[in-house]
């Protein structure tokens, strides 16, 4: 699956001046809810998330909320599991949505949309793990971390995409005056 190709074709990659979600700026913003609004391509991005994990027993897949709770419900289906999601708590952390059951010794995997700096999915996978869950692996669907992002388990992405990212001082896209767009 090319799955950059179905973020052109459905106009989710978008070229520009980003402000991201870690305060960092862009050109390239990746709209994967504009992806994952189709049916057949969410769940076809579900399946080759789920597929290297076929082979481990997982009780339930986790994301950050907002991005992560379509991402870990298709990938969830694939692999006949519960579909969990995490949501800021007060303290900069995450916590798992109050009625969504993690069993102590749950397997789980946590998934997000893109990987920048890794901090969402670390804290959703952080938040299953106080609630009882035993990590086995995380996905994302585009990983544009440069490698840096860790998680302490093993990490698959659909693919890796070499966007620059400038901290706002430094920003040749501000000095240039392009407008930034918040996303």
């Amino acid at each position: 699956m090319d799955v950059l190709e179905l973020y052109r074709k459905t106009g989710a990659l978008l070229e520009g001046h980003f402000l991201l979600r870690s305060g960092k700026h862009s050109p390239l913003f990746l709209q994967t809810a504009a992806l994952l609004q189709h049916p057949l391509y969410a769940e076809a991005v579900g399946a080759a998330l789920a597929a290297p994990f076929e082979d481990e027993e997982i009780d339930f897949v986790i994301g950050p909320a907002i991005g992560g709770v379509v991402l870990s419900f298709v990938v969830a289906r694939a692999l006949g599991a519960r579909a969990l999601f995490a949501e800021k708590a007060a303290a900069g952390g995450m916590t798992i949505r109050p009625g969504l059951e993690v069993n102590p010794g749950d397997r789980f995997i946590a998934v997000e949309d893109v990987v920048t700096t890794g901090a969402s999915l670390k804290k959703a996978l952080d938040a299953a793990v106080r609630a009882g869950g035993v990590p086995v692996g995380a996905a994302a669907v585009i990983d544009r971390s440069s490698g840096a992002a860790r998680f302490g388990v093993p990490f698959e992405a659909l693919a890796r995409l070499e966007a620059p990212v400038y901290d706002p001082p430094s920003c040749p896209l501000c000095k240039a005056g392009v407008p930034l767009k918040e996303v």
